[in-house]
């Protein structure tokens, strides 16, 4: 009943370039207008820049408790990538819908928009919640921001279904997601005498090479009973820069890294392993040539993973609007932690699988958004009991 015009919405979501370095903003003040249109209230929350927002809005009573809808609203870039059509316009073929963003996670957001005018007439005295949040991509900012504004307001949602590609199974757990960048600031010189320098690329270098012995590491430390697929925390190196010309010591560097701890205790491992290894080895070693001479590690996000719990109410609604009985855990990281750790049960399930995410020519398959308009179907149905 409520396909056509989610594929509108789709189409017109997909056409907004929500890309992480970019506003988001008119893809907000547009999902404000829709929500506003069915009389849900609506708060849009600025970023410090101005550029970027969040929503947050509630059908029914403006209380904490109730059910939240959640997705985000960046996607990750085109850049570089071989598409085959124009990724920010929507093209159907072969049963899929394709464009940035149609399973991460637009597809989820553009069901829930359009199913909001029958929400509008079912919500009775539970509240229904709406959040479309920024900078998921880069380190769950969005979110962050989010939780701190909820929580001001001593507004918290009881249940939230995160709307994640994972092709309607309900996921209960997933690894946490920690990002860094690791700066290194030596001293430059002539090539041809490396003694009187410090060379930022090397000691980066180094860095990187240890950090690869604690990420082997890793793998003896993970539980007996873990789910995960791999079971162990995982280390990846993303990017790596520094330096200027062959013949010039480089006096700066920089590492893009990440880790998916399993559990709280292996991030806290990693992170003690690599201040030792800078303050007993490489520290001494830099300062010896050059005193002033420094390493210093930006965080770019720490999000927690979802943990999986013996009762979880949005486990069990799920469980009653798709019909499936089992739950599973995904290596990925999303937002879901951090509404857990404001107190929220939370799953996730949606549209589209993981694999077409951040690929070219992502797609989500049409038989999932449909799927998923009946999940939600039936959650007006349960509101309104």
């Amino acid at each position: 009943m409520y396909f056509d015009q989610t594929q509108a919405l789709l189409e017109k979501l997909v056409g907004f370039p929500t890309v992480s370095t970019d506003s988001n903003l008119a893809m907000i003040e547009y999902l404000a207008n829709r929500l506003q249109d069915v009389g849900a209230k609506v708060d849009v929350m600025s970023d410090h820049s101005g550029t970027k927002a969040n929503l947050f809005a509630t059908i029914g009573p403006e209380v904490s408790g109730g059910i939240l809808l959640s997705g985000h609203c960046d996607v990750v870039p085109v850049t570089d990538q071989a598409w085959s059509s124009d990724p920010f316009k929507l093209l159907e073929r072969d049963g899929n819908f394709y464009g940035r963003g149609t399973c991460d996670m637009k597809g989820f957001i553009a069901a829930s928009i359009a199913l909001a005018p029958m929400f509008a007439t079912k919500v009775k005295d539970r509240p229904l919640h709406f959040a479309f949040t920024y900078d998921e991509e880069t380190g769950c900012i969005g979110a962050g921001h989010l939780a701190e504004n909820l929580r001001a307001r001593g507004l918290v949602p009881a249940v939230a279904i995160v709307g994640e590609p994972t092709e309607m199974r309900i996921i209960e757990g997933h690894k946490g997601c920690y990002e860094y960048t690791t700066h290194f600031h030596g001293l430059e010189g002539h090539g041809s005498s490396p003694e009187r320098g410090v060379n930022a690329v090397e000691y980066a270098v180094r860095y990187v090479n240890y950090l690869l012995q604690v990420k082997e590491n890793l793998r003896n430390m993970s539980p007996a009973d873990s789910r995960f697929d791999p079971p162990w925390s995982t280390v990846n190196v993303g990017a790596f820069n520094g330096g200027v010309a062959h013949n010039v010591i480089a006096s700066k560097a920089r590492v893009d890294w990440e880790m998916r701890p399993v559990q709280k205790t292996d991030a806290d491992y990693v992170k003690a392993s690599l201040l030792g290894y800078c303050e007993n080895d490489l520290l001494p070693a830099m300062r010896a040539i050059f005193p002033d001479a420094r390493i210093e590690t930006q965080t770019i996000g720490e999000v927690e993973g979802l943990i999986p719990s013996d009762v979880n109410e949005a486990r069990r609604i799920v469980t009653e609007l798709t019909g499936r009985q089992d739950a599973d855990v995904v290596p990925f990281g999303t937002e879901a932690g951090i509404f857990q750790a404001m107190g929220m049960d939370v799953v996730l399930c949606g549209p589209g699988s993981i694999a077409q995410a951040h690929k070219a020519d992502e797609f989500v398959a049409i038989d999932q958004i449909k799927k998923c308009l009946t999940m939600l179907e039936r959650l007006g149905d349960k509101m309104s009991a």
